[in-house]
């Protein structure tokens, strides 16, 4: 046995090891004490701490396309280990070095506050003296993820996927490995499951996240790749141990590679890991306590406003003036707080291709856009604006006159997707033009809310001033959440919602600076719900913005759906409400008032889910969020007349329907107060508040 480095923080047991040979290894990453005999030594060499792989090296290992037998990575020896401490909390470098290319390698391990979750990158530094060309290098490496277990690793894991679509937003399904093509046939494999992302639509397939569980003992890891662009992970086995690798781009994957020069450095993307003893829910609600922690602090956050928002089933990108004034009456009536004007408003005619300038079209604001805004003003509530300001339309006035360093370019040629160029934030006047755009809508629009949209994809990314396509992508995405800083420097009290066509760069990159996230572009309502009652599993509930939009014809029973989709998130009000039935939109009248009772809690909440995640196929979903001092409720009912019995995290001594009063609903506790029975006929759904016992 070599010499073995223990860490111990936050209730997390980290156990190292120097080899023989003087490679380093991480043999445990949880809540719980390490077993020395669940690791074989010969099983030790594979445990390891990073995997870097560097151009012109071998890789060895029979591994088919899966991170392991990296080179440098595999020959790395130890050098030292030191202890931080930072304002998050505290930190632990573990130091590598390579004597055949100079490489030094820093593994990084950074404990937030009291919460088991641990923040891991590593920093590759050039000592040596010459070019050397990095490929590949994993951000969090963990090895033998179930060696607790006396069933094999194939039997013993499951694995969570977050599939996530526009449209199909949250989409989280649990896996036995088998079912996924991952079994035990021999000591190790060249099967690999392997999830990514490339470009700057990230979560248009999956979430850059996941959770990955000892079914047996409860041990598990949800993690979350802290990044707005490409990023790869992926789940397989090595010397008979399951493992999980993390990473921002790769060369195979997403077309990255970076060379260092002699002194030259790079950091890889953070990760961070949230360990749990006993499932999924506590991981999530260890997660949901870090981004809290780490995220940028503003009183949106706080105070969580009602947003209307005069796209969604109502003016559709196409606002006027004379559109506009009815909505903001009724908006204002309901109980509003900000009302966003969205896209169209900078444009007389057909607008998609043309999106760059940002001026307010004359023709639908006759007297200019600062009238309606200022009645907005006048009317009680902030007024908010529509951007897209990464791109810029290929029939743009202004984008002939820009030189081609504004834009991503590849093979010599402007980068275009769906009629739109995407803008490339390394440069400093890109970055002053989009300053520039955001000044006049604040300071001389006077607008208090952007909602920040995005609806392309920029595919691998660029080549100009970059050693490889992806790390001139891995460049712009490091610059813009850079301009965002320093937007939020500027404008503190700003409110920018980060939106891609709804859903599709959901990411804790961008949720550390935005206060608010698009949930879903969804547009019925029925659909919304399962998107609703999983999202607080990827994103906190007083940062995910949930559309209601009942239609003008909606009776009762919809618009209540409609609010009850958005009641425990964000309220993101749309429809035509100056054209509801009267009835209906007494029920929005209802939500809104019985919203603002609580809201200031969900900042605080936990969620937990009675009937599990939602599934394809499930008739009744069940989001609960335990507050302080009570819990909060939603069930959503697709089928007839249903009778739904809830199991409780805790006990509670009294239940009641919180929304709608006006329509019926029965509950009652069971067993002790551990069940919530709720009866729910046709598609129906209701929130009910429920008293835990001291």
């Amino acid at each position: 046995m070599g010499r073995q480095i223990v860490i111990e923080e936050n209730g997390c047991q980290l156990v190292l090891e120097v080899l023989e040979n003087g490679s380093t290894v991480l043999l445990h990453c949880q809540r719980t004490k390490f077993c020395p005999e669940q690791v074989r030594e010969n099983q030790k060499d594979w445990f390891r701490l990073v995997e870097v792989q560097v151009a012109g090296e071998d890789q060895d290992d029979h591994h088919g396309s899966k991170y392991t037998g990296t080179l440098p990575g595999r020959r790395l020896v130890f050098d030292t280990v030191r202890k931080e401490e930072t304002a998050q909390g505290k930190r632990y470098i573990v130091v590598q070095k390579d004597s055949q290319t100079g490489l030094q390698v820093e593994s990084y391990f950074q404990f937030t506050g009291n919460l088991p979750v641990i923040e891991s990158w590593t920093k590759v530094i050039h000592h040596g003296e010459e070019p050397q060309t990095l490929t590949y290098v994993s951000s969090f490496a963990l090895s033998g993820l179930t060696k607790s277990a006396l069933a094999p690793w194939d039997q013993a894991a499951r694995l969570w996927v977050p599939s996530n679509t526009w449209y199909g937003e949250f989409q989280w399904n649990t896996y036995r490995l088998p079912e996924l093509g991952l079994s035990r046939v021999a000591p190790y494999s060249t099967k690999r499951l392997s999830y990514s992302a490339t470009g700057t639509w990230n979560s248009h397939e999956y979430l850059p996240m996941g959770y990955v569980e000892n079914a047996e003992s409860g041990e598990g890891w949800y993690f979350s790749i802290l990044h707005n662009g490409s990023w790869q992970w992926e789940v397989s086995d090595s010397k008979d141990a399951l493992y999980l690798r993390l990473s921002g781009p790769t060369e195979n994957e997403n077309h990255w590679s970076r060379t260092l020069q002699p002194g030259d450095e790079f950091e890889t993307v953070h990760a961070a890991v949230a360990l749990t003893q006993t499932g999924f829910e506590d991981a999530v609600a260890q997660m949901t306590a870090y981004r809290r922690t780490v995220r940028r602090g503003n009183e949106d956050n706080r105070k969580l406003p009602v947003i209307f928002n005069d796209f969604m089933n109502c003016l559709g990108g196409d606002p006027t003036a004379e559109k506009e004034y009815p909505l903001i009456d009724a908006a204002a009536a309901a109980g509003c707080e900000y009302y966003t004007i969205d896209a169209g408003w900078y444009a007389n005619g057909s607008w998609w291709s043309r999106v760059g300038e940002w001026e307010p079209s004359e023709a639908r604001f006759p007297g200019g856009i600062g009238k309606v805004l200022s009645y907005i003003r006048e009317k009680g509530m902030i007024p908010g604006l529509w951007l897209e300001l990464e791109v810029m339309g290929i029939h743009c006035p202004i984008a002939a006159e820009k030189p081609d360093d504004w834009f991503f370019c590849r093979h010599g040629r402007r980068v275009i997707d769906h009629g739109r160029y995407q803008l490339d934030y390394r440069n400093p006047q890109v970055r002053e033009f989009a300053h520039e755009v955001i000044r006049r809508l604040v300071e001389d629009y006077g607008a208090g809310y952007i909602k920040m949209d995005y609806n392309i994809n920029a595919g691998i990314g660029t080549e100009a001033h970059a050693d490889s396509a992806g790390d001139g992508l891995l460049g712009h995405n490091r610059a813009y959440l850079s301009w965002l800083d320093e937007v939020f420097q500027r404008y503190p009290d700003l409110i920018i919602e980060n939106c891609g066509s709804g859903g599709m760069r959901i990411n804790d990159a961008l949720l550390s600076r935005h206060s608010i996230q698009s949930s879903s572009d969804q547009t019925e309502y029925l659909r919304y719900a399962a998107i609703s009652a999983a999202a607080p599993a990827a994103v906190t509930p007083e940062q995910n913005a949930v559309w209601s939009y009942p239609m003008t014809d909606a009776d009762p029973e919809a618009a209540a759906f409609n609010m009850v989709n958005a009641m425990m998130m964000r309220i993101h009000q749309s429809g035509h409400l100056a054209n509801l039935r009267p009835e209906s939109l007494a029920l929005v009248k209802e939500g809104i008032a019985c919203y603002k009772t609580y809201r200031e809690q969900l900042a605080g909440s936990v969620p937990f889910w009675p009937l599990g995640l939602p599934r394809e196929g499930q008739t009744q979903f069940a989001l609960g969020l335990s507050c302080q001092g009570k819990t909060l409720l939603a069930v959503w009912n697709y089928g007839e007349k249903a009778h739904i019995s809830l199991p409780l995290p805790k006990k509670h001594t009294h239940a009641e329907v919180l929304y709608p009063v006006s329509l019926p609903g029965k509950c009652r506790l069971q067993s002790g107060g551990k069940f919530l029975s709720v009866e729910l006929e046709g598609k129906t759904a209701r929130i009910f508040v429920l008293t835990p016992e001291i």
